[in-house]
C-alpha cells in the first residue's frame, strides 16, 4: 500500500467517524428526560467516541507512523544525494582548477621556449647577416660612398625580411589553432583593456 492510498484510507475512515458521531449525537432528539437518562446517554455516546477513536488510532497509527518513516528515510536519502552531489562537483571543480593550473604552466613553458628560439634564431640570422656585411663591404669598399649607402640598406631589409619569415615558419611550426585561438584573445583583452 502506498503512502497515498494509505492516507486516503485514513482520511475516509475518520469523516465516517465523524459522520456517524454527529448522526448519533443528531439523533438524540430534544425529549425531555431526567438527568440520569442524560447522563446515561451521554456515558454510552463517550464510551462510543472512545471506541472509534481507538480502533481508528489502532488501524491508522501504524500507517501514519509508516508514512512518517518513509518521508524521513526519504529526507534522509535526498540529504545524502545531495550531499554526494555536492562532494562529485568539488571534486570536478578541483579536477579542472588543476588542469587549468597544468595549461597556464604548459603555456608559459611554451613562450619561453619560443622567447628562446627566437632569440636563438635572431642570434644566428645576425651572424650570418655580419658575415654578408663583411663581404660586402670589402666589395663596396671599392665603390663610391653612394654604393656603400645603398648595399647597407639592401642588407638591412633583407635582414628583416629573413627575421620575418623566421618567426614565421616558427610560429607555423610552434603554433597550434588552440594557440592561435589563446593568442588572439589575449589580443583582444588587451586591446578592450586599452579601451
Amino acid at each position: 500500500m502506498t503512502v497515498s492510498s494509505r492516507t486516503k484510507s485514513i482520511s475516509l475512515a475518520f469523516v465516517i467517524v465523524l459522520l456517524s458521531v454527529s448522526v448519533a449525537f443528531a439523533s438524540g432528539g430534544e425529549s425531555h428526560a431526567d438527568s440520569g437518562a442524560l447522563l446515561k446517554d451521554f456515558v454510552y455516546r463517550l464510551i462510543a467516541f472512545a471506541m472509534t477513536f481507538g480502533i481508528l488510532f489502532y488501524f491508522a497509527r501504524k500507517p501514519a507512523m509508516n508514512a512518517l518513516k518513509e518521508r524521513r528515510e526519504g529526507i534522509a536519502k535526498q540529504l545524502e544525494e545531495a550531499q554526494k552531489a555536492r562532494e562529485e562537483a568539488e571534486v570536478k571543480f578541483a579536477e579542472y582548477d588543476e588542469k587549468l593550473s597544468k595549461a597556464e604552466a604548459e603555456i608559459e613553458q611554451i613562450a619561453a621556449e619560443l622567447k628562446q628560439e627566437g632569440e636563438a634564431e635572431r642570434d644566428k640570422i645576425i651572424a650570418s647577416a655580419k658575415e654578408q656585411a663583411e663581404k660586402i663591404k670589402k666589395e663596396a669598399e671599392k665603390s663610391a660612398a653612394f654604393e656603400v649607402a645603398r648595399a647597407r640598406a639592401e642588407l638591412q631589409q633583407e635582414a628583416a625580411r629573413l627575421a620575418v619569415e623566421l618567426a614565421e615558419e616558427l610560429l607555423k611550426k610552434n603554433v597550434n589553432a588552440k594557440d592561435q585561438s589563446n593568442m588572439v584573445d589575449e589580443y583582444m583583452k588587451k586591446v578592450g583593456e586599452l579601451h
